[in-house]
């Protein structure tokens, strides 16, 4: 089920919420297609930006139209592991960010992301519209 899905970062989701027309038609097609991956981490961000009951009532629309995968002991402890490892490169990121890519490496998921920073970890697939 996950073999062409797509992780959409928070990123993304704001601009799409916002109503940028470019992002959701892309967003829209990949709803249609049964290819959007939700997290938990994504879903607190969401909800800690919202500006009102509205946005919350699509906010919480969207949620259940997707497909959500939790993050698991194990995949928290490969987070941890990835983590080590940029850093000792050199590379700083949110434990959130390296979480989301974890959760991506793991399940042979692309992420549809605005931040850049998503390239400088191996094995991360980035969505290009």
């Amino acid at each position: 089920m996950t073999e062409d899905g797509v992780l959409v970062d928070t990123s993304v989701l704001i601009e799409f919420l916002k109503g940028n027309e470019q992002y959701g038609e892309e967003i829209t097609k990949l709803l249609d297609e049964n290819r959007v991956f939700f997290t938990g981490v994504i879903i607190a961000e969401l909800l800690q930006g919202l500006k009102n009951m509205k946005e919350k009532q699509y906010l919480t629309e969207l949620i259940t139209a997707v497909n959500v995968l939790e993050i698991t002991t194990d995949l928290w402890i490969d987070t941890g592991n990835l983590s080590l490892s940029l850093r000792r490169k050199g590379i700083n990121l949110s434990l959130t960010d390296v979480a989301i890519a974890s959760l991506a490496i793991k399940h042979n998921l692309q992420i549809f992301t605005l931040d850049k920073h998503f390239e400088q970890i191996l094995g991360v697939k980035i969505y290009k519209m």
